[in-house]
Parts: C-alpha cells; structure tokens; sequence
C-alpha cells in the first residue's frame, strides 16, 4: 500500500486524477445506456483532453482540442442524442440477440483490432519520448483506445459507433504524443490528425442526420434489437 502511494506521489497527483477522469469520462460516454447523458459525457471527455494535452506541455494541441472537440464535436453531439426518439428513456444494452455466428465474427474482429494495437505499441515502446510508467495519461491513452475498439464493435447505434471513433481517435493521438514527444513538429501533426478526425466525425453527423431525415430513427441501428442486415 505504501508503494502504491509513493506511485501516485513520483506520478504526480494532478496528472494521475487527470488520467482517472480521462478513462472514467470515455467509459461512461461508451456504455452509459442512456444516448444523451453519453454525449454530456463526452463533452466532459473532450474538457478532460484539453487539460491533458496542457499537462503534456503541447499548448497548441490543447487549442486543437478545445476548439474542434469542446467547441464544435460537442455541441454537434447533443443536438444528435437530443433528435433521437425516446432519448429521455434508457436504451438497452446489446444483448447479442442475434446467430451465433455473427456475434462470433464481431468477436474475432475486436480480439484482431486489440492484437494490432498491442502489436503496434510493443514495436514502438522502445522508441517512445515518454514513458508510459512516467506518464499516467500515456497508459490512460492504451486503455481508452481499447475500450472505444470493444465498444465499435458492441454497439450497432450509428451515433454510439460516432462517439467511439471520437474516442478511438483522441486515444491513438495520446499514444502519438507519447511516441513523438512534444516538439513543435510532433504538434503540428497530431493538430492535423486532429483536424481531419473533426472533418470525419462532421461527416459522419451529417450522413446520420440526413438518415434520420430519410428512413427515421429505424434505419440508424439500436442496441439490443439487431439491425437488418447488419453483421
């Protein structure tokens, strides 16, 4: 117990309740059954992002951040969860009511995205500016990725999915931040994954708005009934 404490203390306090908040917002914006308390959530995520990539000592990524996630991703995101019929009232959970067959390729497919990113981070750990023990946000980042990875592919909801690949984005980038430190060249890549991960997910809002426009609520997939056709 007392190393754990002397842990925390060579972690740093801020940075570590900064990590916990990190993972505990992206959970709960990933499996909170109800649509629209997700997408609060995530705009408390995206606050918690601005603030890490503060810390991290990258001042032009927590602009990035705070302008296309805080600012535009967010709002866009509760106009979406408020349009949904019935997003006052919980939604269920996936149940997997669906052949077995299916639930077993969307199985296979999470376990290869989590064996790729293991891959991926065990090549490049050696070569990383921090380490992931020095930096609590970094292992923050592993596990934020993961979910969002499990939760793409939980989800049939075309708006959960959107979040997760919010989520799945602002993870990879913490693990980018990690991997090439915080020079001014590191920022200005990651503030243009930034920015083409906010032309995706505007994208993304617009092509579900104008679904729920044309075929309504029913043609955007929910959780727990299975979706024609889907996999």
């Amino acid at each position: 117990m007392i190393a754990f404490f002397e842990a925390i203390a060579a972690f740093g306090v801020i940075e570590v309740l900064l990590a916990l908040g990190l993972m505990v917002s992206a959970l709960v914006c990933l499996f909170d059954r109800h649509l629209v308390r997700a997408c609060y959530f995530f705009v408390v995520f995206a606050a918690a992002m601005t603030v890490a990539w503060w810390q991290l000592g990258t001042p032009w990524l927590a602009t990035a951040e705070l302008v296309l996630g805080l600012g535009l991703t967010g709002p866009v995101f509760l106009c979406l969860g408020h349009v949904f019929p019935g997003a006052s009232s919980s939604l269920e959970r996936d149940n997997f009511s669906e052949p077995r067959s299916r639930v077993a390729i969307r199985v296979l497919l999470a376990l290869a995205w989590f064996v790729m990113v293991g891959a991926a981070i065990r090549t490049v750990i050696a070569d990383m500016a921090y380490s992931p023990l020095e930096h609590p946000l970094l292992l923050a980042g592993v596990v934020i990725a993961a979910s969002a990875l499990g939760a793409f592919a939980l989800h049939r909801h075309l708006l959960r999915r959107l979040l997760a690949f919010n989520i799945l984005g602002s993870g990879v980038f913490m693990l980018l931040a990690g991997v090439a430190g915080t020079s001014a060249t590191a920022q200005a890549l990651i503030s243009v994954g930034l920015l083409v991960a906010w032309q995706g997910s505007m994208l993304g809002a617009l092509l579900i708005r104008q679904l729920l426009h044309l075929e309504g609520v029913g043609a955007l997939g929910r959780d727990g009934k299975p979706k024609e056709g889907a996999i």
